[in-house]
């Protein structure tokens, strides 16, 4: 059987970082599958895939493709629900017929791997898994509940330790924006996001903290909320200054990254602790900007994707006074032919690239 043209099964995602990877179908679509911000699985059934199914995979994609991958992901986005002497032989598998990758990497959701125990974790790290990639959104628990998340902030904290322990690399995601303008408990919920994802990142110390931004469309559960007026999502400059908030209150030795072109920061990326003043430096000039200039710049970023001359690749080249005449030319040609089209076209490219 073909799958896209391949001879091997391939699932729907894997995270920015691993574009450039072998992609190995271990388990098909998210057993949990109920978070309100994730349209991905949505009406899909969640199925472990036969174990000589996955191993004849890995031989296909070794007939097809030879050892020519430095790295590989294994699908989709809990990979260690599986047993973990049967995971241990996928990766061995993995290894012996791409001899060339030196990174194995996987989804999993924090209650999974709290489960684990870390002997378990250890062993999948002796068989070659490097990297583990979890959604920990965020670690205020009313919001966790809200959007159904199933997990808690001390799960997270348990599960991500184990996997520092184990020697397993950990990458911890962040959904910047995830409460928008909610009061849950009485209180601003973007405040208690950021104060609480803090405080868990700090509490687990992960390699890598990777961020993305609250994108809304149709299929997801949360979608319904918007559109009845009781989720109202934030606006850019209040999710540049929730994110503001929570680098202030990092204390962490991981690599913050913002790789992702939802983000309206991408260049806010770094080590921390060094680079934790360079990062708020680039956040406190966005937000002394106009909201017309922010407008500007958020849009000539976005242009990027789109095939829009000329755009933005970082907020350096905002800076350039030659480079913002030109976008701002292409903007103000928008507004003109379409009165309110430039802030219509952000969240349409917004949506298109999730």
């Amino acid at each position: 059987m073909m799958f896209g043209g391949l001879p091997y099964e391939v699932g729907p995602i894997r995270p920015p970082s691993e574009a450039a990877s072998l992609l190995i179908r271990a388990t098909r679509n998210c057993p949990w599958n109920r978070c309100e911000f994730c349209p991905t699985y949505k009406g899909l059934k969640f199925e472990r895939r036969p174990l000589e199914d996955v191993l004849e995979d890995i031989d296909q994609a070794t007939a097809l493709h030879g050892d020519v991958f430095q790295t590989a992901f294994i699908q989709d986005a809990n990979s260690l629900v599986m047993k973990t002497d049967d995971l241990v032989k996928v990766i061995a598998h993995l290894r012996e017929k791409f001899p060339s990758v030196r990174r194995i990497t996987s989804y999993a959701r924090a209650r999974t791997v709290a489960r684990k125990s870390v002997e378990e974790l250890g062993q999948l790290y002796e068989a070659g898994l490097s990297r583990l990639h979890i959604g920990l959104e965020s670690g205020y628990d009313p919001l966790l509940k809200y959007m159904q998340k199933g997990v808690t902030s001390d799960l997270v904290v348990e599960g991500g330790r184990k996997v520092v322990e184990s020697g397993i690399s950990l990458c911890l995601y962040v959904v910047l924006g995830l409460g928008g303008r909610l009061r849950l408990e009485g209180e601003e919920t973007w405040r208690n996001h950021a104060l609480h994802t803090g405080r868990v990142l700090n509490e687990v110390n992960p390699d890598y903290i990777r961020v993305r931004t609250l994108t809304i469309k149709e299929g997801m559960p949360l979608y319904d909320r918007l559109v009845t007026g009781e989720f109202e999502p934030s606006s850019d400059a209040e999710v540049v200054r929730e994110e503001q908030l929570l680098i202030e209150n990092l204390d962490v030795t991981s690599y913050f990254a913002s790789d992702h072109s939802t983000n309206v920061l991408m260049d806010v990326r770094g080590q921390l602790p060094e680079d934790k003043e360079s990062m708020l430096s680039i956040i406190e000039q966005y937000l002394r900007l106009s909201e017309e200039e922010q407008l500007n710049f958020r849009l000539g970023t976005l242009f990027r994707y789109f095939g829009y001359e000329p755009h933005y690749r970082s907020y350096k080249e905002f800076l350039l006074p030659s480079r913002r005449e030109a976008v701002t030319a292409v903007i103000d040609a928008l507004q003109r032919d379409q009165p309110g089209r430039p802030k219509e076209l952000v969240a349409e490219f917004s949506r298109m690239l999730i």
